[in-house]
């Protein structure tokens, strides 16, 4: 699998790495199989996904601790990325928490759940507006400098609140959503991440399954799944964005490949800094998904699925 260099000086990981929160949150919480979450997390070791990315929010707690344990043996193969600044509050509730006091603590009590002495990533995992961006940046900054970590990147930051970190200390990724249905990123960030030597890491580039195309109706869905909630899920927005899937099934068809890979090879065509970062719990769809990484779509098949239709519905 190709790799690119993290934040252009860090460790090389392959252009689709592996996002595990659904592993543990967020979908089908009664579903959970952690055995066959290791399983998927050590084959993607194997096959280059090796940018394994978790938070102290998933769970929130648990999935540090089911990665933590997936890498007991194999943390050299790993570059092992983690999130704080975002939490819990109740079923799905969450509020911002950037205090260096706070971020310092969080990512403590995260190397103790991975079980490991440093993380290569740790990632603001929202910027708290009550909170100046180079206080939470310059506490992050000590940690790197202590050895706890690595490597520091963003989440859903502005251009802006980009500036003002790398002042601090250099930032070397930012995680935003990105895919067909999720765009607004290419507007400003991945251009500005892309002149500024910052690793774009696209998160939920698979439209949280929609763009898979096994999930074209809200009974599609597990009951107690988390999309129900979701603005793009409801009866009403997932017929309406069925719009934006046509184009990828003619794309899919005409390459003889699946959709989520038609949708993933179009994720990693926006910029040679871009990494694809999809979640699965199952081993059939990480090789579905590590495969997309050889896909190049046709030039007139590009130019169609980037006039797609915004999605019907709030990404939140």
């Amino acid at each position: 699998m190709r790799t690119v260099q993290l934040g252009g000086n860090g460790p090389h990981i392959g252009i689709v790495g592996l996002g595990c929160m659904g592993m543990s949150w967020g979908y089908d919480d009664l579903g959970r199989d952690d055995s066959t979450s290791m399983a998927v997390i050590h084959r993607a070791l194997e096959i280059g996904m090796n940018l394994i990315d978790t938070s102290d929010q998933y769970g929130p707690f648990v999935n540090e601790r089911l990665v933590g344990r997936a890498l007991r043996d194999r943390r050299d193969q790993a570059v092992l990325a983690t999130k704080g600044g975002l939490v819990v509050d109740g079923a799905y509730k969450t509020y911002r928490n950037g205090r260096p006091e706070h971020l310092r603590a969080a990512c403590e009590a995260s190397l103790g759940r991975l079980g490991v002495d440093h993380v290569d990533l740790y990632q603001l995992h929202r910027v708290d507006p009550n909170v100046p961006i180079e206080e939470s940046w310059g506490a992050l900054a000590e940690l790197v400098q202590e050895g706890k970590v690595r490597a520091l990147g963003l989440s859903e930051a502005s251009v802006d609140e980009i500036s003002r970190a790398a002042a601090v200390h250099p930032v070397a990724s930012v995680q935003t959503e990105l895919s067909l249905w999720s765009r607004e990123a290419l507007d400003e960030v991945v251009p500005y991440c892309t002149a500024n030597g910052i690793t774009f890491i696209a998160y939920s580039p698979l439209g949280r399954g929609f763009l898979t195309d096994r999930m074209n109706r809200t009974e599609d869905l597990p009951e107690v799944d988390g999309r129900h909630r979701h603005p793009r899920f409801q009866a009403a927005a997932l017929a309406a964005n069925q719009a934006i899937m046509e184009p990828v099934r003619r794309t899919a068809a005409e390459l003889g490949v699946q959709a989520a890979q038609v949708a993933l090879a179009w994720v990693l065509a926006q910029g040679n800094e871009v990494v694809a970062l999809p979640g699965t719990k199952t081993l059939k769809y990480l090789e579905v998904n590590a495969a997309a990484a050889d896909i190049t779509l046709p030039q007139g098949r590009a130019a169609e699925l980037a006039e797609v239709p915004d999605a019907v519905g709030t990404r939140y």
